[in-house]
């Protein structure tokens, strides 16, 4: 009943729209006098995670109708994943690897983007792509009259209001967060350039033949145009933080030239870390592979210590929850390594 008149009505309980943050230490090991290493950790109120699954799964219906969505978006879409938009990266990188071109890969670093969003431009684009009545009003609702609270054991603190963002640990968040970001790909892809967004891991790459001329040019008017959507799509692009990975048979030479992003140039990197695999020049992924390597004997040596106090059935849980774990994360690059790279695995 509860849902239906929600629904019907275009509106989302008030009284559901408060989140309680408790402050989680990053690690046991650091200090906890120091704000920088708690993670918040925003917990909503159940009712309302069953009202947003319902409206989820018409949203996402509605999206798979209309083809809304860039390709070149996989964050939280049905059959893409880290590994998906990871294999098509690399296939193009290899590829123009093979034709001799030079490749420069560009990560980008967002601060915060999901608590930045403005909730008028997201609308907008609600609105753009054919939602109305109802179902619009429903979602301003939903966005709009937001409120968190910090709890700290037994002490609370007075309520915030939350003026922009979307609702951390909500179920339509990463969907509306798709379709905010929706434009970017177009906007890079305007310069012939190529990209792959994953929720707010945005990476755009250029591939171009040696002794270009012309790619100094459209990369940084691409990197301008960018910076620019970011700005007035109120989101914080750290030029500082963002990384640059030249792919190409000539990598130990450099090209001569360095891309700038809001009069920073961009030094190039001997390798990057992209959604969690190390990327070399070269793409040998032996980096990778040590480093994943090095963590799962770790976590051997660990479950070692274990093995006398568990049965061999809980045992495997661990050895899986662990090791196999690690092991298994986006192991579709590894098909094709060399031999003596693929024996550390």
């Amino acid at each position: 009943m509860i849902i239906n008149a929600s629904l019907d009505q275009g509106k989302f309980p008030s009284v559901l729209k408060q989140a309680i943050v408790r402050p989680i230490l990053k690690k046991a090991s650091l200090d906890s006098t120091i704000l920088n290493n708690y993670r918040p950790i925003s917990n909503l109120p159940f009712l309302g995670k069953v009202l947003e699954r319902v409206v989820a799964s018409q949203l996402q219906g509605f999206l798979d109708d209309t083809d809304f969505l860039d390709p070149s978006q996989s964050g939280f879409r049905p059959g893409h994943s880290t590994e998906t938009a990871l294999i098509a990266l690399v296939n193009d990188l290899r590829r123009e690897l093979d034709r001799g071109s030079v490749t420069l890969l560009v990560l980008l670093d967002i601060s915060a983007a999901f608590d930045t969003i403005d909730h008028g431009i997201l609308l907008g684009r609600l609105s753009g792509m054919g939602l109305g009545g109802t179902a619009l009003q429903w979602l301003q609702s939903f966005l709009e009259g937001r409120s968190q609270l910090v709890k700290l054991g037994n002490t609370c603190s007075d309520p915030w209001p939350l003026t922009c963002g979307v609702p951390q640990g909500s179920i339509l968040a990463p969907m509306l967060f798709n379709i905010y970001m929706k434009p970017l790909g177009e906007v890079i892809q305007s310069f012939g350039v190529r990209c792959h967004l994953y929720a707010d891991d945005t990476q755009l790459y250029y591939s171009f033949p040696p002794n270009s001329k012309e790619a100094p040019r459209i990369l940084d008017q691409c990197l301008a145009v960018v910076m620019g959507w970011m700005r007035a799509n109120k989101l914080k692009l750290n030029p500082d933080k963002t990384e640059v990975l030249q792919v190409s048979r000539m990598s130990d030479r450099g090209i001569g030239w360095l891309p700038v992003l809001d009069g920073v140039a961009l030094s190039l990197k001997a390798q990057v870390c992209s959604l969690g695999v190390l990327l070399d020049s070269a793409l040998t992924l032996d980096a990778q592979v040590s480093a994943v390597a090095g963590r799962a004997f770790a976590q051997l040596k660990l479950v070692r210590q274990l093995r006398p106090y568990l049965v061999k059935s809980d045992l495997a849980m661990v050895v899986h929850a662990l090791v196999t774990s690690r092991l298994d994360y986006c192991n579709a690059l590894y098909v094709g390594l060399p031999l003596k790279t693929a024996r550390k695995l």
